[in-house]
């Protein structure tokens, strides 16, 4: 494989050639714009801080400057073990698997090694994946620290930093721990260090302004993602008919791959279970769904096993599956970035999805807020009549959902 076989944006940047091949074999047909803005920076060495949302390209960019420096630099001698030149920090563990996946198929033609690091897994597996050698650490800030202040990783030769969804992880109470990881890293003298972030606060900046040397600032306007890539459709109904309306949808439709959000996990378990009990093929996945089934539902998910998925916003970021056609709103949610990035898991990467988001007494008075951050109107229209027609009722003998162990907090 040469470079001329390349779309002419990645054949511009000289990649190594197991890259090369990498991507052809995913089949990128050219650069996403935070890739075209973001990698002749990176891959010549300069700090990055980009506000992008996920959908925009934003981990292929970061990975492919991290493998091309690799091949480009190779180690004089073996890594120790648990000692890697790459360190990505992600705010959860969804995000951090689908970094891991994407970086595992960037650098399929390599030798390099990467292992992901996540709470709520097997920790005594993950630990002894670092007690080898490894390349590249995708990591959740908690059980990352945990193992770099049990000496079980050491993050004292890292080369290149990444700090993804900052913003994420500042509202989630995440940046104790990420100054403390970062403080175990190379100084920024002595390291690449790349941050991307959805918004860019005051907050943002000050933490962006400790961690890196001389960045390039780049901006992707997120209301371009949302509004180019993705026909939206409200539809207003009342709260008893939010149900039959989405049974119709998926019907009418013909839905094969959809994303369906609800606001509160017991919302998902109750239209996990009418969905289920009405012949579809759905998942669910909620903060309080056990890691190692979440992680089975999303792999059925892509896999086509499962046709519709619902979740809270536990999935509203990070979560990278090809072909969604649709996201439904079934609940509008209370911060409009979170619209945003819900729309995004359809419409990623210049293809295009459709969102549709029933709207009712208790949540259309979110619209005019969200309306504000995409700077566009939404049109609201009511159901056509096929989308409110009687649906099948429930059918006899369905076994009740047993109702979930009480937990001390309501977490999504």
């Amino acid at each position: 494989m040469t470079s001329t076989e390349l779309p002419p944006d990645f054949a511009r940047l000289d990649l190594p050639e197991p890259l090369e091949r990498a991507i052809l074999d995913l089949g990128f047909s050219s650069c996403t714009p935070v890739q075209n803005a973001v990698l002749p920076y990176s891959l010549d060495g300069r700090d990055i801080i980009a506000q992008a949302q996920t959908g925009t390209g934003k981990t292929a960019a970061f990975l492919i400057s991290i493998i091309t420096y690799d091949l480009e630099n190779p180690a004089y001698e073996d890594r120790e073990p648990g000692t890697p030149f790459a360190l990505i920090i992600a705010p959860t563990r969804e995000l951090v698997m689908q970094i891991t996946r994407d970086a595992e198929a960037l650098a399929k033609y390599t030798d390099m090694q990467i292992s992901s690091v996540v709470g709520g897994m097997d920790y005594d597996k993950q630990k002894k994946q670092l007690q080898k050698p490894v390349d590249i650490v995708v990591a959740t800030p908690g059980r990352l620290l945990d193992f770099a202040r049990s000496g079980v990783i050491n993050l004292s030769q890292v080369e290149i930093l990444v700090i993804d969804e900052a913003d994420r992880m500042l509202s989630m109470g995440f940046i104790p721990d990420v100054k403390a990881i970062v403080s175990r890293t190379p100084r920024k003298q002595s390291r690449q260090t790349q941050l991307f972030s959805a918004t860019y606060s005051d907050d943002i900046k000050r933490l962006a302004a400790s961690w890196t040397l001389d960045p390039e600032h780049i901006e992707i306007e997120p209301d371009q993602v949302a509004v180019d890539t993705v026909d939206q459709k409200v539809f207003l109904t009342s709260e008893e008919e939010k149900y039959k309306v989405l049974y119709n949808i998926i019907k009418h439709y013909q839905i094969d791959r959809a994303l369906v959000f609800v606001n509160r996990r017991d919302q998902a378990r109750d239209l996990e279970y009418k969905l289920d009990h009405h012949g579809f093929k759905t998942g669910l996945l909620a903060g309080d769904v056990p890691q190692k089934k979440r992680i089975k539902t999303l792999e059925e998910f892509r896999s086509g096993e499962l046709n519709i998925l619902v979740a809270t916003d536990v999935a509203g970021r990070g979560l990278h599956i090809d072909d969604i056609s649709h996201v439904i709103n079934y609940n509008l949610p209370e911060d409009p970035e979170d619209y945003v990035h819900r729309i995004g898991r359809t419409g990623r990467a210049g293809t295009e999805g459709i969102s549709i988001t029933l709207a009712c007494e208790n949540d259309a008075f979110m619209l005019p807020n969200i309306e504000a951050l995409l700077g566009v109107p939404m049109p609201c229209e009511n159901p056509i009549e096929e989308l409110t027609a009687d649906i099948p009722t429930m059918p006899r003998g369905a076994p009740r959902r047993p109702a979930a162990k009480p937990r001390s907090r309501n977490r999504r």
